[in-house]
């Protein structure tokens, strides 16, 4: 019975000396939360970043890692169809498509390290966190080759600069806190977006947070955006307006 008591007490005595687990939690912030297009916009950067701070009530005042982060920017969902030319007698036509339902207009990612050493790849696949993932998920049920169809509109974004995976995006400016950057091009789509960051530890993921942000047409811009889509004969007499008097206005100036 001494024997047992005194086991007892030893391990009571170890669990009070095991400090306890400490939960993490996220944040974060982006540099803007509005960016505004006018006839002059020619693309921003926008700042990203991070702490890693205990959760509140935790009993120790501090966290330990190292940690690694994956953001992901998405831009405004929209409905897309990716089709396959073939020659027909002659003539290139549309002979397959694929349409993938709200698929993201815009979708970046950037991470602290290569993707591979922040965490497996059932992981990644798991949270959808590759741009091919997007299209997969989004690929309405089809005869024709989905997987062919998403990989090649994966490639024609990423070509035009809406969708990219950049590795060592993310930097750590000390043990906890984090900065990276994403480049807006000079037609980005407008609307919402949303930059989810998710934190990792020993390739688990341990917290994840989201922040929103603008892209608005303002001034000239912003009316013709609206007047296209609300008001689409306003829209037209406007351009046929404009059409005209940039046709007179040349042939004034070259006229002298």
């Amino acid at each position: 019975m001494r024997a047992l008591a005194a086991l007892v007490l030893l391990a009571a005595a170890l669990l009070a000396a095991t400090p306890p687990a400490l939960a993490e939690k996220l944040v974060s912030t982006v540099s803007n939360d509005e960016v505004s297009i006018t006839s002059s916009f020619a693309g921003e950067k926008l700042t990203l970043f991070g702490n890693i701070e205990p959760e509140a009530g935790a009993p120790q005042r501090y966290v330990e890692g190292p940690f690694q982060v994956i953001i992901v920017v998405t831009g405004p969902l929209q409905d897309r169809i990716a089709r396959l030319k073939r020659p027909r007698f002659g003539i290139w036509m549309n002979t397959e498509q694929v349409v993938f339902d709200n698929f993201p207009s815009f979708y970046h990612v950037l991470a602290s390290d290569k993707l591979s050493d922040i965490t497996d790849e059932e992981t990644l696949g798991r949270l959808n966190l590759m741009p091919e993932s997007q299209a997969r998920i989004t690929a309405t049920p089809s005869t024709a080759d989905e997987e062919l169809f998403g990989r090649e509109l994966v490639r024609l974004m990423t070509e035009q600069g809406y969708f990219g995976v950049k590795e060592q995006g993310v930097v750590f400016r000390s043990s906890t806190f984090y900065s990276g950057q994403v480049s807006l091009p000079s037609d980005v789509p407008p609307g919402s977006y949303l930059a989810h960051t998710y934190v990792f530890k020993n390739g688990e993921l341990i917290t994840e947070r989201s922040e929103g942000f603008a892209v608005r047409k303002i001034g000239f811009e912003r009316f013709l955006a609206l007047a296209a889509q609300q008001q689409p004969l306003l829209y037209g007499l406007v351009c046929v307006i404009l059409a005209v008097f940039t046709g007179w206005l040349g042939g004034v100036v070259f006229k002298r």
